[in-house]
């Protein structure tokens, strides 16, 4: 028994059998109605050099135009505090501070081997504490409490996060005696909680060297929440036990390095502290992007800086100390995102300490913000002065008390790794459970309308379309550059034609691609166009030349059926580079695609104006990233009137933020993919319906590494359903299934396009004539 086989698909597969052409090179010739291509050089490192630049000016564009979300109102406290709700709202939002504790029961931790008690001096006790502070995670860390004298205020004290809370108070090596303000402020009547930071040390994962910090944002990121937000919410859950277990009493936070930046969010989103001081870290965010990757914050640059977080609770002082900050390098090349951590320059210190004293200038009679210089900003951190003005904004009656002999470790053998090991677990573990429930947040997410008809459905998927593009993607209000398309004939083969293309997108931004036009076109004739996009690190001229083993020379092979093809370039390639694309947009609130987008508008644009094209019959068709593409491109591209997605469609999310399995980006080196709480938003399902009604296919290689076959069939199930249960328009929407690897299979896709684009296939063809007995 033979199998059988549709006629759609025996037409595909002649297509695929037919032999590569040959392709010779053009005449270097205009296309009609263009200007001649001038180009010289690698387009695409000149494409991603342009955008690097668009992004730095947008950068410093954003910090011109941050005033534009603060309407403050300095009238009274209470005003003050109405007026800025939105900023401090929008700030827990995209640090991911939720599920907050609603009440911090401090525990001590003891064991049968070691009491709570791990340390005492004459001025101080030290104990072993844990606290609940949001799900099932715990902050964890030391409780410094003063020995026969009252209590004159609550501290928070958070040290870099390479210090542990024993060097911070006394106990182990590692801060010098000066700067152990743990300590000092305990001694001086304070009663001081030192949290547990999660540390940078790197792990060897499955192809990539990973910070311990960076792996829990991965994830965490994905999920709409942070690493920050996180250490935040343990802070927040510290200062509500001060505030419960002494009411009334003054508290507190005071943090160096990562820790002074935790200071810094706490202290604007929590308004029971009272003052904050941060040494070694206040800075211009300016250079975020050159940061480790677990303080990429999405959007902050579009709102905040480090004087608009000082400005946020004016009636509140600040103590900023510029002393020497913690400096370390994440190197390129290891998997992980590279970064640095650079000690904060004497006057990038001044100029932002300015900058948030201008903030504040409508207030009458502004608590101030007291910079202490600690010998020339390169001193030791955590200072007598600092400390000292730190502790008479707290607590004017309270004074710095001179430095004793530090507490005696009463442990033996004590190592914190293990309880650095336990917070790291938890929040692993949080993260996996957040992502199990990530599903449902999206079904409330998209439960703003019930579907009840087609055109109900196309009026009210505009509002999710709104929101993908300005609070997913991203999206500039920099209006398109007139095209001012430049060509030139760059291939000939028997059936087709290539152009090079060149046109204006935004400043410094262009869009780059080859136009394969099929010859034979008559006169007034217009053809369906396929935009054909490549994968990672890929080129245009990988879909057309060479029958790359990915490819196949898939854009070449429709030019011979007769459409018209255009490969864009995508900036996805050059490793690191472009990946640093990412790292700038991302503090703006935008992505990569906030660029992409915007190429692919023009492009479609220009198509749709060419002679021998019809506008209305534009499909996009995408391998790889170039899949990743088309889920977030058509959905906001509307010339687009189809798209399929190859080798990429999968249950999104999870193949993101989950650990323990293969098919995970939490182990590998594509440290850009991660984009800001699809999880709470939009998975690939929830994408497919911001491209329906539009018709929508997935090509599927049942070996592919992107994902196994069952979470594919699961999330293409949920776009089926929408397709055809709910909108009644189930033969819009196909999955091909094939046995094969991560490669364009060129079978019911072609078919899918030759029906939807409304171009006849290949002509079979004739039957040999019969021959008589």
């Amino acid at each position: 028994m033979f199998p059988v086989i549709s006629l759609a698909a025996l037409l595909s597969l002649i297509g695929a059998a037919a032999p590569a052409a040959e392709v010779k090179p053009g005449d270097g010739g205009p296309l009609p109605g263009t200007a001649r291509l001038e180009l010289q050089g690698d387009a695409a490192a000149q494409m991603v050099e342009g955008i690097d630049r668009f992004l730095l000016s947008q950068t410093e564009r954003a910090l011109q135009q941050r005033a534009r979300h603060w309407r403050p109102d300095f009238s009274s406290p209470a005003a003050h505090a109405k007026s800025v709700a939105p900023n401090v709202e929008r700030l827990a939002q995209i640090l991911g501070v939720r599920d907050l504790a609603p009440r911090c029961e401090m525990q001590l931790q003891a064991t049968t081997a070691q009491p709570a008690l791990v340390g005492q001096s004459d001025g101080y006790q030290v104990f072993a504490v844990r606290w609940p502070a949001f799900g099932d995670v715990h902050g964890e860390g030391l409780l410094l409490t003063p020995r026969e004298r009252p209590i004159v205020a609550d501290v928070v004290a958070l040290g870099d996060c390479e210090q542990t809370p024993e060097m911070l108070a006394g106990l182990s090596p590692g801060v010098p005696p000066e700067s152990q303000f743990a300590r000092r402020l305990a001694e001086s009547g304070c009663r001081v909680i030192v949290p547990v930071l999660i540390n940078r040390q790197t792990q060897q994962y499955r192809s990539a060297k990973i910070t311990n910090r960076e792996y829990v944002y991965r994830a965490a990121y994905e999920l709409g929440r942070h690493l920050i937000g996180y250490e935040t919410a343990k802070v927040m859950a510290a200062v509500g036990f001060f505030a419960d277990d002494r009411p009334g009493g003054r508290i507190g936070v005071f943090g160096y390095g990562d820790g002074g930046m935790l200071a810094l969010c706490t202290g604007a989103l929590d308004a029971r502290i009272h003052a904050v001081g941060v040494s070694g870290y206040f800075d211009s965010r300016q250079d975020l992007w050159q940061e480790p990757l677990d303080r990429n914050v999405f959007g902050l640059l579009e709102q905040f800086g480090d004087a608009e977080l000082a400005a946020m609770r004016p009636f509140r002082p600040l103590v900023v100390e510029a002393a020497r900050g913690p400096q370390m390098t994440i190197p390129p090349g290891t998997g992980g995102g590279p970064g640095r951590v650079a000690p904060p320059a004497p006057e990038g210190v001044r100029r932002e300490v300015q900058r948030a004293r201008e903030l504040l200038k409508p207030l009458p009679q502004p608590p101030g913000i007291v910079l202490v210089e600690s010998a020339a900003g390169d001193g030791p951190f955590g200072s007598e002065p600092a400390l000292a003005a730190f502790l008479r904004a707290l607590a004017p009656a309270a004074a710095l008390a001179p430095s004793s002999p530090a507490a005696q470790e009463q442990r033996k053998g004590f190592d914190p790794s293990a309880r650095h090991a336990r917070q790291f677990y938890e929040l692993t573990r949080h993260n996996e459970q957040t992502l199990a429930r990530s599903a449902d947040e999206r079904r409330r997410f998209f439960g703003r309308f019930e579907i009840k008809s087609l055109p109900q459905f196309e009026k009210e998927i505009e509002w999710y379309r709104d929101y993908f593009a300005k609070e997913v993607i991203g999206q500039f209000d920099e209006p398109l550059l007139p095209p001012q398309p430049r060509t030139r004939r760059t291939y000939d083969a028997p059936q087709w034609t290539g152009y090079e293309v060149v046109l204006d997108v935004f400043p410094d931004v262009f869009a780059y691609g080859i136009l394969l036009v099929p010859k034979g076109i008559g006169p007034g004739e217009r053809r369906p166009v396929v935009v054909c996009q490549h994968g990672l690190e890929g080129r245009p001229t990988d879909t057309l030349l060479g029958d790359h083993g990915a490819y196949h020379d898939y854009a070449a092979r429709l030019a011979e059926r007769g459409f018209v093809t255009f490969a864009p370039q995508n900036p996805y390639i050059f490793q690191d580079r472009f990946r640093t694309l990412q790292r700038k947009a991302n503090p703006l609130k935008k992505t990569l695609f906030s660029v992409i987008v915007p190429q692919h508008r023009q492009i479609v644009a220009w198509l749709g104006q060419l002679p021998f094209v019809d506008a209305q019959r534009i499909g996009f068709y995408g391998l790889s990233y170039g899949g990743k593409s088309a889920m977030r491109i058509p959905p906001l591209v509307e010339g687009y009137c189809l798209s399929i997605c190859s080798a990429d469609f999968n249950e999104w999310v999870w193949k993101n933020a989950s650990t323990g399995n293969r098919y995970s980006y939490m182990e590998t080196s594509e440290y850009e993919i991660f984009e800001f709480n699809l999880g709470g938003t939009f998975n690939y399902a929830e994408m497919a319906a911001l491209i329906a009604p539009r018709p929508f296919m997935v090509e599927r290689g049942h070996f592919d590494g992107v994902a196994p076959d069952e979470t594919v069939g699961y999330e293409f199930a949920k776009v089926r359903h929408l397709y055809q249960a709910k909108l009644g328009i189930g033969d819009r929407c196909e999955i091909e299934w094939f046995v094969g690897p991560h490669t364009i299979n060129a079978q019911g896709t072609f078919a899918f396009l030759h029906r939807y684009l409304r171009w006849p296939p290949p002509r079979l063809p004739a039957p040999p004539p019969k021959i008589a007995d």
